[in-house]
């Protein structure tokens, strides 16, 4: 008996989380596999202007931020293409790359925090499938801490959620 109120106990606990921890947004099939539409921003890549020594014009065009739907780490289709041409400078090149991961505001810091993260990562598992070496790449989420747009909306929103890449 007590011993099957410890089990119950435990799994209370663990569906608590497990609820906690969950999103509303519906799972929708992709029939595309993988193939992700944007918002109605049309928002997927930003190009920064990235800075690169020696005259290489490669990449000074390509597009150093990545947005993300929300509660979403997969990448979208024009952020792949953006980072396929980035993959390649970076397995030519001895600099390192350094991923940060953005979230918005919504969620808990500890949630948006985790996001970031899974979103740095998305990238970098990206790149190191393009042969990049896992041990040029660095990852860091701020989740919601620096946002590069202050407010609250959809139009703030889809600008805080994205990785960063830098070179160094």
């Amino acid at each position: 008996m007590l011993k099957s109120i410890k089990s119950f106990a435990v799994l209370a606990v663990v569906m608590g989380l497990m609820v906690g921890c969950s999103s509303n947004k519906p799972v929708e099939q992709d029939p595309n596999a993988g193939s992700v539409s944007t918002d109605t921003s049309g928002v997927g890549v930003q190009s920064s202007g990235v800075d690169v020594d020696g005259g290489e014009d490669s990449i000074a065009d390509l597009a150093t931020v990545f947005y993300f739907e929300f509660d979403s780490a997969v990448l979208l289709p024009e952020a792949r293409a953006a980072l396929i041409a980035h993959a390649e400078y970076a397995r030519n090149s001895s600099r390192s790359v350094r991923l940060e991961g953005h979230a918005d505001e919504r969620g808990s810091r500890e949630y948006n925090m985790a996001l970031g993260e899974r979103r740095a990562n998305a990238v970098r598992d990206f790149l190191v499938l393009q042969g990049v070496s896992s041990s040029s790449i660095e990852t860091v989420s701020y989740g919601e801490e620096r946002p590069a747009v202050s407010g609250s909306g959809e139009s703030s929103w889809s600008k805080n959620r994205r990785v960063e890449l830098f070179y160094r």
